[in-house]
């Protein structure tokens, strides 16, 4: 394991962006950040899962691969880990303790958008982490329900929750985008998000 991981990171290094690295060390909290953009993250992440995963014999099942990437705490590693994780191995009590360790908002946004969207139980944790009180959970939650409100329609006693929590959580940017999303989807989605509006 410790072998491929810093195989990953000679890749990483390889690509590192010094501008992005400097600029987001000042901004961001992370262990380590390389600057590596996302498209190059992707290629790797791709070229890893076909080459080095492709072994079985010489290579960790790619969960371990992913939580120890995760472990690793740098930017790059953790992106490559939402990436990577098999979703059909991430048990629930696991994507709560990833989730209760984010403490930037692009980290959010990218466990959000690789991982948590792929899980059998999305939906289900979307709607724990926008009740919570942690506002990096709550950002989760409403980062989740963007992307899966664009695929699926929620069921009505959904809907109402979504609107009652977004409603009393305006402070929260993440709400605001998912409210917009949401009236985007219909005319009549729309208007429900215009009379939560209007009763505040």
């Amino acid at each position: 394991m410790n072998n491929l991981i810093n195989d990953i990171k000679k890749e990483l290094r390889a690509n590192m962006n010094g501008v992005a690295s400097a600029h987001a060390r000042q901004t961001e909290d992370y262990r380590v950040n390389w600057g590596v953009e996302l498209p190059r993250l992707a290629h790797l992440a791709d070229e890893i899962a076909k080459s080095w995963l492709s072994r079985p014999s010489e290579s960790p099942s790619p969960r371990a691969l992913a939580q120890a990437l995760w472990n690793d705490s740098t930017r790059e590693c953790r992106i490559l880990a939402c990436m990577l994780m098999p979703a059909d191995e991430f048990a629930e009590e696991v994507c709560d303790i990833w989730a209760e360790s984010i403490k930037t908002d692009e980290m959010a946004t990218m466990f959000c958008f690789y991982l948590v969207p792929r899980l059998p139980y999305a939906s289900t944790k979307a709607f724990e982490w926008i009740a919570r009180e942690e506002k990096m959970l709550q950002n989760c939650g409403y980062l989740t329900l963007c992307h899966l409100m664009r695929k699926y329609p929620f069921s009505e006693d959904a809907e109402e929750e979504f609107l009652d929590q977004a409603g009393a959580s305006l402070d929260n940017r993440y709400a605001i985008k998912a409210l917009q999303i949401y009236a985007s989807l219909g005319e009549d989605n729309a208007r429900k998000v215009k009379k939560v509006a209007d009763y505040l």
